[in-house]
């Protein structure tokens, strides 16, 4: 593969982007927010094949899939060896995409495949992966070592027992996995399990929840077993950044309504806009740094949804704002030192109209990398390009893989440590920071900014 890909077209800029990246690459991965499996890396059992470990658990590849007529079960079920050849059947779709580049990237990384041309001999490559699977220096935890991760954050709901989290604890992985408390479940009265999450919470604190008071009695119980499993961040996937600092009156009569039944959409609206404030209040209690990921209108497909479950590939952005919705919650909690909140966002238009001005006043607020559908070359461009004059440097954090796809980590991170020390270059070629300026600015990018904000 070409050595200075991604570190941009300048030939002039080259030698410093070459120089950075080296910076940057020399630091372990830091990743304080993503959704593998802990089971898998404590059960450390043998990858099954090419398509469990490469295309199940990435939704880019399925969904790109199904817009070209391939239909799930096709990438699901069935044969992995015919659902390979499906996907490499289709492999021009993929052709500009960031897919495209993190598979190649761990194509030549990890099994040595540099052939771009994927639908030419899908059987060779199927078996040479096959092959590789087959090694004992590729179970999870030996690639946990080889990928020099630092800190794995996972995702956890709120009631999860954590015994995976308590075993990778006593193994010597080179690096850590750590929790993260997502309480989507209980916070949202449209949740398909909110009834059964609230009783299993009330199971899991030992403290029942038939009051909003006794529902923050028991949220804080499990924040509080989190944070001794090693925790440092709460995750919040919210329909809108909302947020109403209410009465414990209105706050209590609204969740007798909802647990009698007797509520509306819009009371179940309210209900998670006071819970998205109630979390705010936890964490500038106990420190987890708060992390909120507004405007994705999840499984939107309903066929999807009801036969094959959730986060398949079918949650779909919405237009998103913040200034408005989050003024009650900074107006409190905004300058609080022990609060601190990291914003992402899908809606690219409130970069600079929104998300930037928050962050670059509040000491609390951070903004995330580009998320999602905007994790691309192209996309970190746009965000730095947005968010960079209004908010500088220091109110961001550093770069966050949010992915299920394990092999996917380092590659994924490896790109964008070339994209910045390209972008970095460039900066310093446009006379608006000096090179030393950029040394140290690649350090921090790579790995100071994640560690410092999630207390790592």
């Amino acid at each position: 593969m070409y050595k200075d890909r991604f570190l941009g077209t300048d030939t002039n800029q080259l030698p410093l982007a070459r120089e950075l990246y080296e910076i940057m690459r020399s630091y372990p991965i830091l990743s304080p927010h993503g959704h593998v499996d802990a089971q898998m890396l404590n059960e450390n059992q043998p990858f099954i094949n090419p398509v469990e470990l490469l295309i199940k658990p990435d939704h880019y590849i399925t969904r790109m899939l199904m817009s070209q007529g391939v239909t799930f079960d096709e990438i699901h079920s069935g044969d992995p060896r015919t659902a390979w050849k499906v996907f490499t059947s289709h492999w021009q779709a993929f052709r500009s995409t960031p897919s495209r580049i993190w598979m190649l990237e761990t194509f030549n990384s990890l099994f040595e495949i540099s052939d771009n041309n994927l639908a030419e001999r899908p059987d060779y490559l199927y078996d040479q992966i096959q092959e590789r699977l087959a090694d004992s220096d590729f179970l999870p935890q030996s690639l946990f070592a080889k990928f020099g991760i630092e800190v794995l954050a996972t995702t956890n709901a709120t009631s999860d027992s954590l015994s995976d989290h308590l075993a990778l604890a006593s193994l010597d992985l080179g690096g850590r996995v750590i929790p993260t408390f997502r309480p989507d479940d209980v916070s949202d009265p449209e949740h398909p399990a909110w009834r059964s999450s609230l009783l299993a919470l009330e199971n899991s604190s030992g403290q029942e929840c038939g009051s909003f008071e006794s529902l923050m009695k028991a949220l804080r119980i499990r924040r509080d077993y989190f944070v001794s499993r090693g925790a440092t961040a709460t995750d919040h996937g919210v329909l809108s950044a909302r947020t109403i600092n209410a009465t414990q009156d209105s706050k209590e009569s609204l969740f007798a309504r909802l647990l009698a039944g007797e509520s509306t959409p819009e009371d179940a609206s309210t209900f998670r806009a006071i819970m998205l404030f109630e979390h705010a209040r936890m964490a500038s209690e106990d420190g987890l740094v708060m992390q909120l990921h507004p405007g994705s209108l999840r499984n939107y497909d309903a066929s999807v949804f009801r036969d094959f479950g959730a986060d398949k590939g079918f949650d779909i952005p919405l237009e998103t704002h913040y200034v408005k919705e989050l003024a009650p919650l900074l107006e409190v909690f905004g300058f609080n030192p022990n609060f601190r909140m990291v914003l992402f966002t899908l809606d690219e238009s409130a970069y600079s109209r929104e998300l930037a001005p928050l962050a670059g006043a509040y000491p609390s607020l951070r903004l995330g990398p580009p998320w999602w559908f905007h994790d691309s070359l192209n996309g970190m461009e746009r965000w730095r390009e947005s968010v960079t004059e209004t908010a500088g440097f220091y109110n961001t954090v550093g770069f966050i893989d949010d992915t299920r796809a394990f092999c996917s980590i380092p590659v994924r991170h490896d790109v964008a440590r070339r994209f910045d020390a390209g972008y970095l270059s460039r900066e310093v070629a446009r006379h608006r920071i000096s090179k030393s300026d950029a040394v140290e600015l690649a350090a921090d990018i790579a790995y100071n900014l994640s560690k410092d904000f999630f207390r790592l």
